[in-house]
């Protein structure tokens, strides 16, 4: 089967699931849910519809069982707005994307206050040894031509280093 066509009834499906539960489905057990994506496999068998609950652990089973008792009635209007011979069957997936999202977000603020607080600690401290540790091949020439008993390193052909 053709990706294209099986994308764009993913899409058809997702607009027919989201007004579905805006205005027809009215279950007291179904929260403040949010179609995320769909997708249906190449045979155009199957679909999964995936979701996010605001709310508590409590309010998404509750949504999750609410869901799946109008899994029918939302089929039956997806295959009537879709006008497809076969209408996909339904799979209702919690997407856990936003909650992953809000947890990266919540280490990376933890991360963000921790650097403060060590950029607060190291205000004022200075280095326990030379402020450049690292010696540098100048320094090694003037070494050695202190060692040599020379005023000045020289380089190339005998001339001064510059």
């Amino acid at each position: 089967m053709d990706a294209a066509r099986a994308r764009k009834l993913a899409d058809r499906i997702q607009q027919v699931v989201a007004e579905m539960l805006e205005r027809r489905i009215k279950d007291p057990r179904l929260g403040f849910v949010t179609v995320t994506d769909t997708r249906v496999t190449a045979d155009l068998s199957d679909a999964t519809v995936y979701y996010t609950v605001f709310g508590s652990e409590a309010e998404r089973a509750d949504t999750a069982a609410a869901l799946e008792s109008a899994k029918g009635i939302i089929r039956s209007e997806v295959g009537r707005q879709t006008g497809l011979r076969h209408t996909p069957g339904l799979t209702f997936v919690h997407d856990p994307l936003p909650d992953n999202a809000r947890h990266m977000d919540d280490l990376f603020a933890l991360a963000k206050a921790k650097d403060a607080e060590i950029a607060r600690q190291a205000e004022g401290a200075q280095f326990a040894g030379d402020a450049d540790p690292y010696r540098f091949e100048e320094d090694l020439d003037a070494e050695a031509a202190e060692e040599e008993g020379e005023d000045e390193p020289t380089g190339r052909a005998g001339h001064p280093a510059r």
